[in-house]
């Protein structure tokens, strides 16, 4: 009997977890797919995960039609961190004839040496690799490294997965954008019944954008909750400051939603490009109900910055300035400083190492371009610039 073992947080489950497991099934000739929701996986400790409950129905609903996968609960029932090699011992005193099979993706096959017990779980189970994304060449060179290192190959699943998120889902869910394509129809239907991953008033909020500016908002609500995890953040109220940091872009001051502002006078003569942060913390306030003093600051400061930012204020600011659809002189650089790895407990340090070279590069491509610098902006990159003497 040949056994293969899925697991993962599958939050929610999309479209490229089905395709594996079907490749999985015919390139392994599995008799049997197990589907297991982790409790906590490893890498996302501190990351607040939807329900067991919810997760466990999702993949129900999404592997329905592949008849040779059973979803199963044993790492939701075994509580605390879900360890592969637990798992994997599980499964092999379970069925001690069969022949299992562990699958990944080339993101994990390569961390896989940082896992606990990895040698472990190679005493119970060959490891199965689906490619994700790669280029010509990577099968021969991950294994040579992999048979280097652990004195065994891997299994290959004819499939190259295409780079779905459950991160990106998550934040167009809560924006009650359609998800249609990312995962199955009946997935859907239960995250919006469910209202699994829904951002209060985040549609309202996009529908007063221009469609391009819409799609920034969503851009920077994912690259900024990509980190929030390593920073120690909550998801949500980091997709809620991305999504609603631009709520006041589009708005004139005819605008109903507007009618009441005035502008505290310690933020001095605002330019025009600078305006729509303060009106978009009082429109995301007074229309929305927004009332998290921090995802009102991260919207406040989201253009000019200012001193001593709190690290979801500096993190909207940072996503504003890298998401993927911007492209600027030094975007690169800041984009490099912001996606660096670090040990968890570095992630603020070069997080506000990032902070200090975007503000660095706004004040210079202002003083260059012969345009004004707001004294906000400038007095946040020198707060920054004498921290780090």
């Amino acid at each position: 009997m040949r056994i293969g073992i899925f697991g993962g947080s599958f939050d929610p489950v999309h479209v490229e977890h089905v395709r594996l497991a079907r490749s999985a099934i015919d390139s392994l000739a599995l008799d049997k797919l197990f589907v297991l929701p982790a409790h906590t996986p490893p890498h996302k400790r501190g990351k607040t995960l939807s329900g067991d409950k919810e997760r466990l129905e999702m993949c129900r609903l999404a592997f329905s039609s592949l008849p040779k996968v059973e979803v199963s609960d044993y790492e939701i029932a075994q509580g605390g961190t879900s360890y592969s090699y637990l798992t994997c011992r599980y499964f092999k005193q379970a069925y001690p004839q069969a022949e299992l099979f562990f699958l990944v993706g080339t993101d994990m096959l390569r961390d896989f040496p940082t896992w606990k017990q990895p040698e472990d779980i190679l005493q119970n189970a060959t490891l199965a690799v689906c490619a994700r994304d790669e280029t010509d060449g990577w099968l021969e060179k991950e294994k040579e490294a992999f048979f280097k290192r652990f004195g065994k190959a891997f299994a290959l699943i004819n499939y190259n997965g295409a780079p779905v998120s459950s991160t990106a889902i998550r934040v167009l869910a809560g924006a009650k954008r359609p998800i249609g394509d990312l995962v199955d129809e009946k997935v859907e239907k239960y995250v919006y019944e469910k209202g699994l991953y829904e951002i209060k008033n985040a549609d309202k909020a996009l529908a007063l954008l221009s469609p391009s500016r819409a799609e920034h908002s969503l851009r920077v609500a994912e690259t900024a909750v990509k980190r929030a995890t390593s920073l120690g953040l909550d998801e949500k109220q980091v997709i809620t400051a991305g999504i609603f940091h631009d709520c006041a872009k589009n708005l004139t001051f005819e605008s109903e939603l507007l009618k009441g502002f005035t502008l505290d006078k310690k933020w001095g003569d605002v330019p025009k490009a600078v305006l729509h942060q303060f009106t978009g913390a009082y429109v995301a306030e007074r229309a929305f109900g927004i009332t998290d003093e921090e995802v009102l600051n991260a919207i406040r400061f989201h253009t000019s910055g200012c001193e001593d930012m709190d690290v979801l204020g500096a993190l909207i600011f940072l996503a504003d300035m890298v998401e993927e659809g911007r492209s600027y002189d030094g975007v690169e650089i800041l984009r490099k400083l912001y996606w660096k790895e670090t040990p968890k407990e570095n992630s603020r340090k070069y997080l506000f190492e990032c902070l200090k070279e975007a503000l660095r590069q706004t004040v210079a491509y202002l003083e260059e371009s012969g345009k004004e610098v707001y004294p906000l902006t400038k007095r946040a990159y020198e707060f920054y610039k004498n921290k780090g003497e």
